[in-house]
């Protein structure tokens, strides 16, 4: 695949900021794709060639947040970097998932609504859910840990859904913390 040309690279980034500062500004629903490229001063067509459909708009917007996130995982300190207490370690890597599920949940709901293998099968979800198991088995050592990890990782994952956490705490008044305690409780060995 050829690089892509620097225009084009400005282009998509004028996009993608765009989109971001809308969807913070109007809410994902209310914002247009005709929106999106009149604030990138482009046209409808170029926002479609440059970035593609809402999906791969709200990927793109999604994506340094979630990059952020990762390398805190796999780079940052303890517990959420490498080296914690297991038990301190996943419970650190809940609330950071949690904490930006909550702060991304408008972006992140619409996407839910796409599809539910998409939920599951997007890069960025394997990723979430093999940390997860992989911390899940820490705390669980022995016998059959890896597999046990591997199906709380994908029962566990579900309870960390934007509808579901934003559910509790908008339409049920949940502090998120108690959302927060509940997870920690949910993997409590």
């Amino acid at each position: 695949m050829a690089p892509e040309r620097s225009d084009t690279a400005c282009g998509r980034a004028a996009i993608v900021a765009a989109a971001a500062i809308l969807f913070e500004r109007g809410g994902v629903e209310a914002v247009s794709m005709e929106n999106i490229a009149e604030a990138a001063g482009v046209g409808r067509s170029t926002v479609l060639s440059r970035v593609g459909d809402r999906a791969a708009l709200i990927h793109a917007v999604l994506a340094p947040r979630a990059a952020a996130l990762r390398e805190r995982v796999e780079e940052g300190p303890a517990p959420l970097g490498p080296g914690g207490e297991p038990v301190d370690a996943l419970n650190a890597y809940l609330d950071a998932l949690l904490e930006f599920v909550w702060t991304n949940r408008a972006l992140i709901r619409t996407l839910e609504d796409d599809s539910l293998e998409t939920y599951y099968t997007s890069p960025l979800s394997e990723f979430w859910i093999g940390e997860l198991a992989r911390r899940l088995s820490a705390t669980r050592p022995g016998g059959d840990a890896d597999a046990d990890a591997e199906y709380l990782a994908h029962v566990l994952f579900p309870a960390l859904r934007a509808n579901a956490v934003d559910y509790l705490v908008s339409a049920r008044g949940m502090p998120l913390s108690q959302v927060r305690a509940g997870l920690h409780r949910l993997v409590a060995v």
